[in-house]
């Protein structure tokens, strides 16, 4: 008796690992706010006999009482099979094979269940390098499977429409309604198949504003430098998902807190860790602050501004270091750009597409106090232009001191030809002018011989 009051009173453990089944009065995801095609290839997926569930961060953020940017279907059926239900569908990836369903513009992704990593798969199906990342997964499996492959508790989420249930692995539910951020098995195991998880922890945490578990933040920092076994080009897009999502302030102070800063931009973080007077700091916040801001207004923006100023610590340091050294101002920017950007795309592949208008941001902040009625002209009419003038309120909005030059270029545009003409002469006749150097005379005598 006394053992069955102790066995009622004490809490009971239980299996973390579950796959549980939450009716759908015991959930808040609805039909009425899932994309019509998603529920258009869940709904063939099922009639051609195969499971078909809404997977992962959909799931999540409708049970959070969010609105999901994209829905992501997972079923049993191969990606082959896939392809032959849906002819505006594409077979994609080598590394992980998944299917993309086209509605105009719209694509749902639907991947197969993946099964449990095994060393005695054909390397045709699954490979891992020596440090455990995983190079090609294309075992399937079933849905406890898949659940277990997922990366974090709050993402191991099915949704069904055909009897309106919702699965979770383990704590799911739990870490949802708690704001814990949980991955699933053995963190080191899983930060090495795929360092990028690390990234999405602090992406995760900062958008949902959610605590990351010790055990699965603890080990973040010692494993960072795995970041460099990833492609670049997956790297540029991973970094532009957690910072121009709307909380880049926020994940850009997690990423520091746990040392992704070093691996991804290595330059930056030198310049920051050598800057004594804070203003690297408040200048890079600023920048996030300002995209944060237009991202949630729904403006547009562009990597080319937010790498402009991500990198701009690094370049301004490396072209005053040149200065110091003898070299002319002009070269030595246009040498510290040229050596910055080429040591950052070996980490992240920033392509040409930004890396150009990034570099023209910066030339132009070069351009700017140069202000004859010519040269006025020229800058302002330059493409880039307007991103060159935020870039110079950025600046100064952190702190950098540079004689007035956002406001006169604030005035500058808002006045007629007559009157800027006349501003860039007042402008021009201030700038202390440069002595021409002067030949010495020649020897007549020796010009004669």
């Amino acid at each position: 008796m006394v053992v069955d009051w102790i066995k009622r009173w004490l809490p009971q453990k239980t299996n973390s690992t579950e796959l549980s089944t939450i009716p759908r009065d015991e959930h808040r995801v609805s039909r009425k706010d899932i994309n019509h095609t998603a529920l258009k290839v869940l709904y063939r997926l099922q009639n051609a006999g195969y499971e078909g569930y809404l997977v992962g961060g959909c799931v999540r953020d409708l049970q959070l009482g969010l609105k999901p940017k994209d829905f992501d279907v997972a079923t049993d059926a191969t990606p082959e099979q896939v392809r032959k239900l849906f002819s505006n569908s594409r077979l994609i990836g080598r590394r992980f094979r998944i299917v993309h369903v086209t509605f105009g513009r719209e694509i749902i992704e639907v991947t197969t269940f993946r099964g449990r990593t095994d060393d005695n798969n054909d390397n045709h199906l699954q490979k891992q390098s020596d440090e455990g990342l995983l190079l090609r997964d294309n075992v399937y499996g079933s849905l406890e499977e898949d659940a277990e492959r997922r990366d974090f508790t709050v993402n191991a989420l099915y949704y069904t429409p055909k009897d309106f249930t919702l699965k979770a692995y383990g704590s799911g539910m739990n870490d949802l309604e708690n704001k814990v951020l949980r991955i699933i098995g053995d963190p080191e195991t899983r930060y090495r198949e795929d360092p990028v998880r690390m990234m999405r922890a602090v992406r995760f945490a900062a958008k949902l504003g959610f605590s990351i578990e010790p055990r699965t933040g603890d080990l973040i920092p010692e494993l960072a430098p795995l970041l460099s076994n990833v492609a670049a080009a997956r790297l540029f897009d991973e970094v532009i998902k957690m910072l121009m999502s709307g909380h880049g302030l926020a994940t850009w102070r997690l990423m520091r807190e746990y040392n992704l800063v070093e691996p991804l931009l290595p330059a930056t973080h030198a310049a920051l860790k050598a800057s004594t007077d804070g203003y690297y700091d408040a200048f890079i916040e600023q920048a996030l602050v300002n995209t944060d801001d237009r991202i949630n207004r729904g403006k547009p923006v562009t990597p080319a501004f937010l790498y402009a100023a991500l990198l701009w610590p690094p370049v301004r340091e490396e072209a005053e270091h040149s200065i110091n050294m003898g070299t002319p101002e002009q070269p030595a920017w246009l040498q510290a750009m040229g050596k910055i950007v080429a040591h950052q795309i070996s980490s992240i592949a920033i392509p040409k597409r930004f890396s150009i208008p990034m570099k023209e941001i910066w030339e132009l902040q070069l351009r700017l106090p140069k202000r004859t009625p010519k040269r006025a002209e020229q800058v302002a009419s330059h493409p880039r232009f307007r991103a060159a003038y935020d870039f110079l309120l950025l600046r100064e909005s952190a702190g950098e001191k540079t004689g007035n030059l956002g406001q006169w270029w604030t005035d500058y545009q808002t006045e007629n030809p007559d009157i800027r003409r006349d501003m860039a002469s007042e402008a021009a006749s201030d700038r202390p002018r440069r002595r021409r150097r002067r030949r010495p005379p020649q020897n007549r005598g020796e010009s004669a011989s």
